[in-house]
C-alpha cells in the first residue's frame, strides 16, 4: 500500500507543478518585464528575432527551487 500512497503523492505534486507552470506561461504575456530583464539577450534583425532569456530563466529556476525546498521540508 505504501507504493500506491507514494505514487498518489507524486501525482499530486506533479499536478501542482503543472498548474504553477501553466499560470506562469499564461501570465507571462501580461507581465511586460517577463523575458525582458537586464541580462536577457534580444536580437532583432530584418528577417528574424532571437530571444534568449538568461536572467528570466535563472529567476524562474531560483523560485522553483525555493518552492521545491518548501515542499521537501514537510
Amino acid at each position: 500500500m505504501s507504493d500506491i500512497n507514494s505514487l498518489g503523492k507524486s501525482l499530486i505534486l506533479f499536478g501542482i507543478v503543472l498548474i504553477i507552470i501553466g499560470a506562469i506561461l499564461t501570465l507571462g504575456g501580461r507581465l511586460p518585464w517577463f523575458g525582458r530583464l537586464p541580462g536577457d539577450i534580444y536580437v532583432q534583425k530584418k528577417n528574424f528575432t532571437i530571444i534568449f532569456p538568461i536572467t528570466t530563466s535563472i529567476l524562474v529556476s531560483v523560485l522553483l527551487t525555493i518552492i521545491m525546498l518548501l515542499f521537501k521540508r514537510r
